[in-house]
């Protein structure tokens, strides 16, 4: 079984963020970056069908020379190769375009992507994808099992989970529960040893239009200061509750 990761390399969740140019541009100074959590469910779900099945384990991202870092710790976590495409994954359709090229080229049984990338939350690529080659697709993945050329996945759903069967070639869209965090694989350093040794290809994208920009970026506002009222004072935590909080 060949299996396709598609990994999105995110501002690590303690970075502090900024932007520039008049806030219409991320700040990277300082930002650490690391593989998108989602992603990284579903590349240790991989890794867990390369130990039981035999499965091959391709990497995908689409960026630039910056993101080789986060590639190659996809493959000293345990994939076999990894391939670049050399281009700014600025919007969600431009970014499924060269996934799907990439797919249509290696002929993968089973493609794993993260629901949503951490960054932008859109939550549009693994769809887009499965659009583009007509392929099955189940979003919200929490399960997976493969046997043979068939199926079966479980999703998270309003006030329960649904499960599907369905036929390979097979897209996902993953996150947590398809492995628990527990389960995630840190590099050891026979593994980082050997992903210097593995193939990272580098690829020039194909003709894509971008539908959509970022026009400005925008922080949220800060919290007001924590206000402390006496115990023995209930007549004015009922009024900041009802005048200011305006929860009551």
């Amino acid at each position: 079984m060949k299996i396709l990761v598609c990994i999105s390399h995110v501002p690590d969740t303690t970075s502090k963020i900024n932007f520039t140019n008049g806030d219409t541009e991320f700040d990277t100074n300082g930002v650490q970056y690391v593989i998108n959590p989602n992603d990284e469910f579903g590349l240790t779900r991989a890794i867990w069908f390369q130990e039981q099945q035999g499965a091959n384990i391709t990497v995908v991202n689409v960026g630039g020379p910056d993101t080789e870092p986060t590639l190659r710790k996809a493959l000293a976590i345990g994939a076999n190769e990894a391939i670049r495409i050399n281009a700014n994954p600025t919007d969600g359709f431009f970014v499924a375009k060269q996934v799907a090229e990439v797919i249509k080229q290696g002929s993968y049984d089973l493609v794993i992507c993260g629901k949503e990338s951490l960054d932008y939350n859109g939550g549009m690529v693994p769809g887009m994808i499965a659009a583009i080659l007509g392929y099955n697709f189940v979003n919200s993945c929490i399960d997976l099992k493969i046997e043979g050329s068939s199926a079966k996945a479980q999703r998270e759903i309003d006030g329960g989970k649904e499960t599907i069967s369905a036929s390979l070639p097979l897209i996902i869209g993953g996150q947590k529960g398809l492995v628990e965090e527990k389960d995630l694989r840190i590099p050891n350093m026979r593994g980082i040893m050997t992903a210097r040794t593995k193939a990272l290809t580098v690829l020039e994208p194909v003709g894509a239009n971008n539908h959509t920009k970022a026009v400005k970026f925008e922080k949220p506002a800060p919290k007001s200061a924590v206000k402390l009222v006496s115990a023995d004072n209930l007549d004015e935590l009922v009024s900041l509750l009802h005048n200011e909080a305006k929860v009551i």
